[in-house]
C-alpha cells in the first residue's frame, strides 16, 4: 500500500482564490479594504518567514497587510500599548502576534490584550469560550485548515474515530472541540466525530493511535509517529514542522508511515499553506463583522 498524498498547497490555492473574489466583492460594495496587522517581536528567522508568507498571501487576496516590527528587548508594557493602539485603529480589522515571544514577555497577557473582534488567530479567552460553546466568531487557523483539508479531500469525520495526538491551545484542544461538534462551517462531514486526545505521557499510546480512522499528529517531535503506531489505511494528518539537520520534517516518519496509511499529508506542503489561507479567511470575516 502507498498512501494518497493530501496536497494542502493546492487546496489552499483554491481557498485563497475564493477569498480573493469575496474580498474584491466586499471592497466594491463597502469601499472598505480588509487589513491585517502582524506584530513581529525580535529577529527569529522562522517567524520572519511565516510573516513574510502571510504578507504575500494578503497581497494576492486584496487584503492590506501591516507589519509591526518591534525590537526583541521591548518591554511588555510597550508591547501592550502598541496592541491597544491597533485595537483602536478602525482601519485595522485583524491583529495577530507572531509566536514565540521573548522569554521576558508573558505570552498569555499579550494574546489576551488583542481585542476579541480583531483576534484572527482565535486565541483570546472569549473566542476560545465561544468555540467551546459551538458558536465561534473565528475558528483557530490551523484546526480550521485541517477541517478544510478533510472537506476538500472528501474525507468525512462523522461517526469515525479521530485521535488527536497533542493537546496544545493552538491545535490539539480546539481541533478536538471542532471535530466533536454537531456541525461545522464546512458542514456535518467535518464534525460529529468520536474524538480521543492523547499526548506524550499517554499510557499505551500506540494502542490508542492504532484505533484511529483519522490520526492528527501535532506533538512537536520530529518523526515521532512510526509505522507500527497506525492501523493500515488510516488517514494521517501531520501538523508538525521541525527544523533538523536534514531540513524540514514533520511529526510523522513519512517514508515508513506512507507505506501503510491510506492518506497522508506531506511536510512541507500539507497543513501549513491552509493555516495561512485561514488567516485570510478570518481577516475578511473580521472586516465584514465590522460593517454590521
Amino acid at each position: 500500500m502507498s498512501a494518497k498524498i493530501l496536497d494542502g498547497k493546492a487546496i489552499a490555492g483554491e481557498i485563497r482564490a475564493d477569498i480573493a473574489k469575496k474580498t474584491a466583492r466586499f471592497r466594491e460594495q463597502t469601499g472598505v479594504v480588509p487589513c491585517l496587522a502582524a506584530i513581529l517581536v525580535g529577529e527569529d528567522p522562522a517567524s520572519q518567514v511565516y510573516v513574510r508568507n502571510k504578507q504575500k498571501a494578503c497581497e494576492k487576496a486584496g487584503i492590506q497587510s501591516r507589519l509591526e516590527r518591534l525590537p526583541a528587548d521591548i518591554d511588555q508594557d510597550a508591547l501592550l500599548n502598541r496592541i491597544g493602539q491597533l485595537n483602536e485603529d478602525s482601519q485595522v480589522h485583524g491583529i495577530l502576534v507572531q509566536l514565540p515571544l521573548p522569554d521576558s514577555i508573558q505570552e498569555a497577557a499579550v494574546l489576551d490584550a488583542v481585542a476579541p473582534h480583531k483576534d484572527v488567530d482565535a486565541f483570546h479567552p472569549e473566542n476560545a469560550g465561544r468555540l467551546a460553546q459551538g458558536r465561534p466568531r473565528f475558528l483557530p487557523c490551523t484546526p480550521h485548515g485541517i477541517q478544510q483539508l478533510l472537506h476538500h479531500s472528501q474525507i468525512h469525520t462523522a461517526g469515525r474515530h479521530v485521535v488527536v495526538l497533542g493537546r496544545s491551545e493552538i491545535v490539539g484542544k480546539p481541533l478536538a472541540l471542532m471535530l466533536m461538534q454537531r456541525d461545522s462551517t464546512t458542514g456535518p462531514d467535518t464534525a460529529n466525530a468520536t474524538v480521543t486526545v492523547c499526548h506524550s505521557l499517554t499510557s499505551n499510546l500506540a494502542e490508542i493511535t492504532r484505533q484511529a480512522d483519522i490520526l492528527i499528529v501535532a506533538i512537536g517531535r520530529p518523526n515521532f509517529l512510526t509505522a507500527d503506531m497506525i492501523q493500515p489505511g488510516a488517514v494521517i494528518i501531520d501538523v508538525g514542522i521541525n527544523r533538523t539537520d536534514k531540513g524540514l520534517v514533520g511529526d510523522v516518519d513519512f517514508d515508513a508511515v506512507s507505506q501503510m496509511a491510506g492518506h497522508i499529508t506531506p511536510v512541507p506542503g500539507g497543513v501549513g499553506p491552509l493555516t495561512i489561507a485561514m488567516v485570510l479567511y478570518n481577516t475578511l470575516t473580521a472586516a465584514m463583522l465590522s460593517e454590521q
